[in-house]
């Protein structure tokens, strides 16, 4: 059997396209190797900060993620995704400029998840409600008729000093209680939630959190990175 060679890593594996961060990473997290069960690589975009992404849109980044993008492809990366959902709206750009799959953000499961649940009211948590605006959601194929509660954790403290702030430090036992503060409130508001995604890749740790509170499904860039990997890595029944 002949194998082609030519460059240096093989295998199946998930390119994640990473901002230049200080905060921790926690398990759950995009930017932590505990939290996928198969092989990932991780490519910093140095000029990606949060500022530039997170707390404000910073659209001259797009060569730039285009390039490293460009740079997981040509190392062998089978789909390539991002540590932040407000990437969204590089996706239509990224997606072309390589072969391999692109899901930018966890905001691109919204269409599906609307189907699935009839129509009904989605919860989006994001880390900055200020920022996320019609074309993020645009550029990830969210139509406008789609019924969307928005909560953003840019007034929860010590979240928005530590994430949006890049803290290298930070008190998680306090973002938890933050998370779930920010849950009850969306019970409260809005009893009618059929589902919630989770914008934010610094948010999977407290997905099950969200859920137990909320008593819905929870979906977010973890559980949507599984099931691409699952569909490039294909495996044998017979």
């Amino acid at each position: 059997m002949i194998i082609k060679g030519g460059r240096p890593l093989y295998g199946d594996f998930i390119g994640i396209l990473m901002l230049n961060t200080r905060f921790p990473r926690i398990p759950g997290d995009h930017g932590h190797f505990s939290t996928f069960n198969f092989p990932v690589r991780h490519k910093i975009v140095k000029a990606a900060t949060v500022d530039r992404v997170a707390v404000r849109t910073d659209e001259s980044l797009l060569p730039e993620f285009i390039k490293a993008a460009q740079e997981l492809e040509e190392e062998g990366a089978k789909a390539i995704t991002t540590s932040c959902g407000f990437l969204a709206l590089f996706q239509p750009e990224l997606a072309r400029a390589v072969r391999v799959p692109v899901f930018t953000s966890s905001l691109l499961l919204i269409p599906l998840v609307h189907v699935m649940v009839g129509g009904r009211k989605i919860a989006v948590i994001t880390a900055n409600s200020k920022n996320l605006t019609k074309e993020h959601l645009r550029k990830a194929g969210v139509d406008p008729s789609i019924p969307l509660v928005i909560k953003g954790l840019e007034d929860k403290r010590e979240f928005s000093r530590v994430i949006l702030g890049d803290s290298p430090e930070g008190d998680f036992r306090k973002i938890r209680e933050e998370v779930a503060e920010a849950a009850m409130e969306l019970k409260e508001e809005h009893p009618d939630i059929a589902a919630v995604v989770l914008e934010c890749t610094n948010l999977p740790p407290y997905a099950k959190l969200i859920q137990d509170i909320l008593g819905v499904p929870v979906f977010d860039i973890v559980v949507f990175a599984n099931m691409v990997y699952n569909a490039i890595a294909r495996r044998e029944f017979v």
